[in-house]
Parts: C-alpha cells; sequence; structure tokens
C-alpha cells in the first residue's frame, strides 16, 4: 500500500511539474502579443495628437483630412500585429510600435509642411509618405507570412550577394537610371522613382551574414602581431579590399557619398562581431579615413568627385560667404542649424514653426524640421526610440544560438543605426553632410519600404530566438 501511495504521489508530482513546464510556453507569447497591441494603441494615440496639434497650430482649427488614410494605415498596422499572432506569437514586442510611433510622426511633420505649401489630396506629400507606408506595411506582413525561419536565407548567400551588386549599381543604366539632385541613385519605371541601393542594405546584409559564417575561421586565421594588436593575413584582406573598391565605385559613378559610407560600415561591423578581432575595425576605420582623403583630394583630377570637396568645404566653413551663396553650397546646412536653435529646450510646437525655411525639409532635413518644432526634449525622445530600436535587434542577435541570426540581427541593427548617426551627424554638422535619409521618418517610398522589411526579418528573428531550444544544464 505504501508503494503504491507513494507510486501515485511521484506521478501527481509529474504531471504538475508537466504543466507548470508548460504553461508559462503557452502564456509567454500571448502577454507578448498583448504588450504589443497596448504599445500599438499608445503609438497611435501619440501620432493622432500630433496630427491634431499640427492643424491646431498651423491652421487654427481641426479637420478630419488625413482620417481616411490614418485609419487605412491603422488597420494595417494591426493586420501586422495579427499576423504576429498567427505566425510569430513570440516575437519582441517593442519594434513594431517603435516603427508605427517614429513612421507617424514623420508623416505628421510631412503634412505640416503640406498645410504650408497649400497641398491637399494626392499631390500632397503626406498622402504620398501614407500610400508608400502601407506598401510597406503589406511587405512586412508577406515577409512574415512567407519567411516562416530566418536559416532558409542563408541559402541564398551568393545570390543576395550578386543582387546586391545589381541593385547597387542599376540606376547606372541609361534607360531606366535617373539622376535626383546631385545623386544618380534611383531608377524610374513609370510614374514611380525608386532607389534601389536602399533594398540592397538588406540583401547586403544577408550576403555578409552567409559570408561571414562559411569564411569565419580563415577570416580569424592568426596573422601578424603589431604594437599588441594582431593583424590579418595578407591574404585574407580580400573581402575588406573588394568591399572599399566597391564604395570608391558608388561614391565615383553614382555620387552618392552616404550609400558608399553605409555599404562599407555595415561589412566593417559584421567581420567586427563575427571574428572578435579589433584589428578589423581598425583596418575598417582605415580604409575609410583614407578614401575619404584619396576622394577629396583626387576631385580637383576628376570632375565627378568635386562635390565630395564641395560637402567637406561646407562642413568645414559652412558660414563663409563663399560657401553659403554658392549652387549646392552650405545653405540648406546653415538653415537647418538655426532651425534647431530656434527649438530650444521645448520647440515652437507643432504647426508654429518654420521649418519650410530649410530646403528639403521633408527628407534631408526632417529631423530639423522636428527638432525646430519639438525642441531639445522632442530630439532626445527620437533618439531614444532610435537606441531602443537598435538595442532590441542587438538583444535578439546576441540571444541567437545560430551564428546566421546572430550576425543577421546585428547587421540590421546597425544599419538602422549606422544611418541615424549619418543623418544627424551631418545636420549637426559632427559630420559632413551624405544625403541620407532618416529611418521611418523621411519622406521617400523605398526607404520605407526597406525599413518596414527591417522590422519584420527582425521579429522573424526574435520569433525563432525565443522558440530555439535551450541547452539543458
Amino acid at each position: 500500500m505504501a508503494a503504491e501511495s507513494n507510486a501515485r504521489s511521484e506521478a501527481r508530482t509529474g504531471i504538475v511539474t508537466a504543466m507548470t513546464s508548460v504553461v508559462p510556453r503557452i502564456r509567454m507569447p500571448r502577454r507578448l502579443r498583448n504588450l504589443e497591441l497596448w504599445l500599438l494603441i499608445f503609438a497611435f494615440g501619440i501620432v493622432v495628437a500630433a496630427e491634431v496639434l499640427v492643424q491646431l497650430g498651423a491652421n487654427g482649427r481641426i479637420d478630419g483630412s488625413l482620417a481616411f488614410f490614418g485609419v487605412a494605415l491603422g488597420i494595417l498596422v494591426f493586420g501586422v500585429h495579427i499576423a504576429l499572432r498567427l505566425t510569430a506569437p513570440g516575437a519582441d514586442p517593442f519594434i513594431l510600435p517603435i516603427a508605427t510611433l517614429l513612421n507617424g510622426l514623420g508623416i505628421a511633420m510631412i503634412y505640416r509642411l503640406d498645410i504650408h505649401e497649400g497641398t491637399s489630396g494626392w499631390a500632397a506629400a503626406s498622402v504620398r509618405q501614407i500610400v508608400w507606408a502601407a506598401f510597406a506595411i503589406v511587405c512586412a506582413i508577406l515577409v512574415l507570412v512567407f519567411v516562416r525561419n530566418h536559416r532558409s536565407l542563408q541559402r541564398y548567400t551568393y545570390l543576395s550577394g550578386l543582387i546586391s551588386i545589381v541593385l547597387v549599381f542599376i540606376p547606372l543604366l541609361p534607360v531606366i537610371g535617373t539622376a535626383n539632385e546631385s545623386a544618380k541613385v534611383w531608377i524610374q519605371i513609370g510614374p514611380l522613382n525608386f532607389q534601389p541601393g536602399e533594398i540592397a542594405k538588406i540583401t547586403l546584409a544577408i550576403f555578409f551574414a552567409g559570408y561571414l559564417v562559411q569564411r569565419r575561421d580563415s577570416l580569424a586565421a592568426v596573422g601578424t602581431r603589431i604594437l599588441g594588436v594582431t593583424f590579418p593575413r595578407v591574404r585574407d584582406l580580400g573581402p575588406i579590399a573588394v568591399l572599399w573598391v566597391l564604395t570608391l565605385l558608388v561614391i565615383l559613378f553614382e555620387r552618392d557619398l552616404g550609400t558608399g559610407l553605409l555599404y562599407f560600415g555595415l561589412f566593417v561591423a559584421m567581420i567586427y562581431v563575427a571574428t572578435g578581432r579589433t584589428s578589423w575595425a581598425l583596418l575598417g576605420v582605415v580604409a575609410l579615413v583614407g578614401g575619404a582623403w584619396a576622394v577629396n583630394g583626387l576631385s580637383s583630377v576628376i570632375p565627378k568627385l568635386g562635390y565630395v570637396h564641395g560637402r567637406f568645404e561646407n562642413w568645414l566653413h559652412p558660414f563663409a560667404n563663399a560657401q553659403f551663396g554658392s549652387t549646392g553650397g552650405s545653405y540648406q546646412l546653415v538653415q537647418g542649424l538655426f532651425g534647431l536653435a530656434h527649438g530650444g529646450l521645448i520647440g515652437s510646437g507643432l504647426g508654429q514653426g518654420q521649418p519650410y525655411v530649410t530646403p528639403v525639409a521633408d527628407s534631408d532635413y526632417i529631423f530639423a524640421s522636428l527638432g525646430e518644432e519639438l525642441g531639445l526634449i522632442g530630439v532626445f525622445a527620437l533618439l531614444c526610440l532610435y537606441m531602443l530600436f537598435v538595442a532590441r535587434a542587438f538583444r535578439i542577435g546576441f540571444a541567437s544560438e545560430d551564428d546566421f541570426g546572430k550576425l543577421l540581427a546585428i547587421g540590421l541593427g546597425f544599419v538602422v543605426a549606422l544611418q541615424t548617426f549619418v543623418v544627424i551627424g551631418g545636420i549637426t554638422r559632427v559630420i559632413p553632410v551624405t544625403g541620407l535619409t532618416a529611418p521611418f521618418l523621411a519622406a521617400g517610398g523605398s526607404s520605407l519600404v526597406a525599413n518596414w522589411i527591417i522590422v519584420a526579418l527582425l521579429l522573424r528573428l526574435s520569433d525563432t530566438v525565443r522558440n530555439q531550444p535551450r541547452a539543458v544544464s
């Protein structure tokens, strides 16, 4: 009897243990998605409040001009939330609300500039931005539906590299390639203009992650030790040399300093994470600085590089008469600095500033526009949103058990981080202006599509990481 009683007790204990080990796994995804839902509602509340304040500040009244488009966009964002509940219940709950809030604030500022220009309907940049955002969110939903495991992307490592090269250099084709301002980075298909280089940063991240997983051992091989730092062998410098040349070709032929910097910085960051060797980062910085110096020096010999020298002159001497009054000079940079200064600590208020004084205030300089009307506090809030987005991406990468997922998540997060730094650094005169746009905020369809695809990939990665088997000690 005693033995039978002990057996029943052990059986009940086993059932209870099994139930307590299963229940958290069931409840955790539900809690994550519920948290995401509340954060989405909070983000939409802020966006709606921003648009109302824009209307009150600029027009003194509230109208429903963007109500239909806003509701449609909201339905699509909540469609992503529903797709996550069905296909990725364990995904990170913070990434989608952050992207939604940044995207919505950007639309509110573009709408504010439309009010000043008197444009409405389909002619308004804010309406076009909402349409592009809707298309980008649909692309994100498709990525979540069709990419059920990020490891499947590793099979297309070299195909991603080939696609990247095509996307980078297709704007040079004489038929579909078009020039926008000073850079030739756009293609035109019918009435649509698209920047394929924005998509290339995603395919390059996939290629780099797959390539570095395969070649990490040779890249991390013992090399020559100089001043306490082990530098790689000469025969292992091929990848960084090829990317360095590719960067210079982009700068030379497409006149796009920012994109070249983004590609090269992405590779250097990922190769450092893959190998853990400081020497790769040092070589990358030396190559980047040396390339910038060489391009600036050759600007007097190669006419196509003259714009690079102009960017440096605008950066170093923005208030000089020769730079301020010249075509393509520092007028935009100076007006952006004045706008940020005018914002002060708390800003002039949404709809009550003069961001339209700065050229291209809705795309290249939208951060300065927001800084003028939201002030230093608003700027810090935007930076905190970017920082949290990148931190979540890095967290996903470091939590991943497979090397490909780790490198891909960190690479995608670094793309957003570096692009944000380059944009804000150029506006605040920390570095020369490069022409990149602030992720999620700035007007531009190709940038929105690329960034929302990054959101979808990070969500898929986070779900896979949370569901990956853990080693039992």
